[in-house]
């Protein structure tokens, strides 16, 4: 199984964003937010919470979404 990493820290300060910032723009509950960028590496994410989250970023999923190696 791969893990993935959601670069949402990077790309929330490139913006000057808080997570809670990026909560209210994408919809997504904080604690989501909080727990995606804490865990790091991930091996499961609601895809439809990553999806907005990466159109409050205006950015594509590649962007988004990194794939980590097993």
């Amino acid at each position: 199984m791969g893990y993935v990493k959601l670069r949402i820290r990077e790309l929330a300060e490139k913006q000057g964003w808080t997570l809670k910032e990026v909560s209210d723009r994408s919809g997504v509950k904080y604690s989501t937010v909080k727990s995606y960028v804490q865990r790091g590496a991930l091996n499961t994410v609601d895809l439809s919470a990553v999806y907005k989250i990466a159109r409050a970023f205006e950015v594509t999923l590649d962007e988004l979404v990194e794939v980590l190696e097993d």
